[in-house]
């Protein structure tokens, strides 16, 4: 073993590379970042008491309802898309990552259409507490959902041209990863918002 290696070793640790280690502290910062907006979310409801509104007639329960089964759904085809791409399918891996995101694009088109409605009927995050947190908590989440979509992206740009194959597909596990992240986190959140 040259010096350089043992120095700079190509992984961490049997199994995980720079890249999916780096993923998991990213996620870990995301976790830490969500855990502090629902917390606060929690506590301001909670010291709301009986002046906070029922967000089930405030909110369209049915509508977030479709709207955590498509997120789901784009978590599915996540999973065939790494699937495809472990068996040396291309085609597979590009078609099921357009399928993630143009789940992901409907996701967010329904939730614009809950916030205008929500800003229509004057649920303004300057004018309502509840709505403030209601806007921060969700608009959070559409940016990750809109920042994993740009990824996706990216990556079926370079599926391609040819840039994952059986042996070398780490790009798309990693972007797996973070989308997976972010249909959990939406799941405690339409929890959270929703239903409790």
């Amino acid at each position: 073993m040259e010096r350089s290696e043992a120095i700079h070793p190509t992984e961490p640790w049997p199994g995980v590379t720079h890249r999916k280690l780096g993923t998991w502290l990213f996620l870990v910062t995301e976790i830490m970042l969500f855990s502090g907006l629902i917390g606060t979310y929690l506590a301001v409801r909670s010291a709301g008491g009986l002046n906070w509104p029922s967000t089930a007639e405030i909110l369209g329960v049915n509508l977030a309802a479709i709207n955590t089964f498509i997120l789901i759904m784009s978590s599915v085809t996540m999973v065939l898309s790494f699937a495809s791409i472990e068996q040396g399918k291309r085609a597979g891996l590009v078609r099921n990552l357009l399928f993630t995101t143009l789940l992901g694009l409907t996701f967010l088109g329904i939730k614009v259409r809950e916030w205008s409605e929500l800003l229509h009927e004057g649920y303004a995050p300057n004018n309502s507490l509840f709505a403030a947190t209601y806007f921060t908590l969700t608009g959070f989440h559409a940016a990750h959902v809109a920042g994993g979509i740009l990824v996706i992206l990216f990556v079926m740009t370079k599926a391609l041209r040819g840039g994952y194959s059986a042996e070398d597909h780490e790009g798309v596990e990693l972007v797996g990863l973070y989308w997976h992240f972010v249909d959990i986190v939406w799941i405690f959140l339409f929890t959270i918002i929703y239903l409790i």
